[in-house]
């Protein structure tokens, strides 16, 4: 109250205006209004157009003075300001007034209480569409030692109805985890946390193409999100520069190297020759294309390179590994072997 209060006396004659707009939007709230009914009356109030976007999905509400849908393009916003949830930033409102009619004088107020509303709506309504969750209730989601009643209690916390498939993903990237959520999922619900070293996304869907650049990423199945984050870290592991987005259904049988004791595999010959070979940056590069390609010509064009520098190259290669890398017994070898050497090095 005390807030308010030197709010409408810096108001000064406008106190009543001021007064009139906070008892609007009080009222709006407790009627449960949604999100376009929430635009509409603004629009109406501000006699301009009002427009609402949330992040998560995208779309914009915007309507008229008159009550109708606002037609496209918008014009530039004469002021703006953030919805905010939980501390983090979801959408933003505005006022689309022409410069020709001047400028309201509430209109610094009248967005405030348009965003505290809208955030109201959007946390009634929700799942609230913020990204960023309580770390300790993803782990409790995610845990081995989380029984089924205390995980199905996490995740309908977290925004998820019961029965719906949640995909986990685990990250590795210098984005931050909200960004990546909303892109993998715009319309649909997304959590996200930070555990230990590597970010946790919960998501209904998952599209592989939406990743930005320089992430890595691991995406687990849509079964018991326990064994999902399980699967999710394990194809984490299998990520490379040339492939920093892995499905684990889609390793197959590889998934099977990351459950070969670490000294097992630091002691096979192969393993050892790829870690020597790694002190030759190039070399390790050219092998990688090679295996990823699995021909000459295309492990060039990976490369940027013409063939027969390629070939050179790999000539050196096979006899530092002792590998025949033109046979196909050679080149799954070679490809087993460097698997097996980033593995001990994640």
């Amino acid at each position: 109250m005390e807030a308010l209060a030197e709010r409408l006396s810096q108001l000064d004659s406008h106190v009543d205006g001021a007064i009139r707009v906070i008892m609007f939007y009080d009222t709006l709230i407790r009627r449960r209004v949604d999100l376009p009914a929430l635009a509409r009356a603004s629009a109406g109030l501000a006699e301009c157009g009002a427009g609402i976007r949330l992040h998560g999905t995208g779309r914009a509400i915007r309507f008229s003075p008159d009550g109708r849908q606002a037609s496209d393009p918008p014009p530039p916003a004469s002021a703006a300001r953030p919805i905010t949830l939980d501390e983090e930033e979801i959408g933003t409102v505005w006022l689309e007034r022409p410069a020709a009619t001047g400028s309201l004088d509430l209109d610094e107020l009248l967005l405030e209480r348009l965003a505290i509303a809208a955030a109201a709506v959007v946390e009634r309504y929700g799942p609230a569409r913020t990204t960023m969750a309580d770390p300790a209730l993803v782990e409790l989601a995610i845990s081995t030692d989380s029984d089924e009643a205390a995980r199905a209690r996490a995740l309908r916390l977290l925004g998820f109805a019961a029965g719906l498939p949640v995909h986990v993903v685990a990250v590795r990237s210098q984005l931050p985890l909200d960004r990546i959520g909303a892109l993998l999922c715009p319309a649909r619900p997304v959590k996200a946390a930070l555990l230990a070293d590597v970010g946790v996304i919960l998501a209904t869907t998952v599209d592989r193409a939406r990743f930005p650049a320089d992430v890595r990423a691991g995406i687990g199945a849509a079964e018991s999100p326990d064994r999902s984050w399980r699967q999710a870290r394990t194809a984490l592991r299998f990520t490379t520069p040339r492939r920093p987005v892995v499905h684990y259904t889609a390793l197959g049988a590889l998934a099977l190297l990351a459950q070969v004791p670490q000294d097992a595999a630091r002691d096979n010959p192969d393993v050892t020759a790829i870690a020597r070979l790694a002190a030759t940056p190039e070399d390790l590069e050219t092998l990688d294309a090679y295996c990823t390609a699995g021909s000459l010509r295309r492990a060039a064009d990976l490369l940027h390179l013409h063939h027969s520098s390629v070939a050179r190259r790999l000539d050196q290669i096979a006899r530092t590994l002792d590998i025949e890398l033109t046979e196909p017994a050679g080149l799954i070898r070679a490809g087993l072997a460097l698997t097996a050497w980033r593995l001990l090095e994640d």
